[in-house]
């Protein structure tokens, strides 16, 4: 088996925020629930929107549109927690909807261009199209372990 690169085929979950749509590796995510109710947690940064019991496991609830600057966060029916599996972490991640998921060719991605607001160029494997639809591909391993969020870290250091 070769060592695969991000430009091999790529697997991804396709989602909403606001009116872009983003995708992340299929690879990393769990389950997909619809959301519920969080247990909030004192002085949390108001991007984490507390934690949830998940058969057992505390899980932290981060809502991407808050933490992407894109406007007050509406839950309705279509929205959704992304359950995610970082590494030995699991993460869940709020959006407005979850599409599809999509197979991209590597002539379907492009390098991202270097993007203002909530979003890091470090933090985005880059562009995908399908179709006449523009995917934001998040590195979201990256971004979940980014300092800003500290997810990652401060779940080690609890473990």
């Amino acid at each position: 088996m070769t060592e695969s690169s991000k430009f091999d085929a790529l697997e991804v979950l396709s989602f909403r925020l606001g009116q872009e749509e983003y995708g992340i590796s299929i690879l990393k995510v769990q389950e997909i629930r619809g959301y519920d109710a969080v247990t909030r947690i004192a002085n949390a940064p108001t991007f984490l929107k507390g934690v949830i019991n998940l058969r057992g496991q505390i899980v932290p609830i981060i809502d991407m549109r808050i933490k992407f600057k894109l406007g007050k966060a509406e839950y309705d029916s279509f929205t959704v927690v992304i359950i995610l599996n970082i590494g030995r972490h699991v993460i869940g991640m709020v959006v407005d909807s979850v599409s599809d998921v999509v197979t991209l060719e590597p002539g379907q991605v492009r390098a991202a261009p270097a993007m203002g607001g909530g979003i890091d160029a470090e933090h985005l494997l880059g562009l995908g199209t399908v179709g006449e639809r523009m995917l934001i591909l998040l590195d979201i391993e990256r971004l979940l372990a980014s300092p800003d969020m500290g997810l990652i870290n401060a779940m080690a250091e609890a473990a």
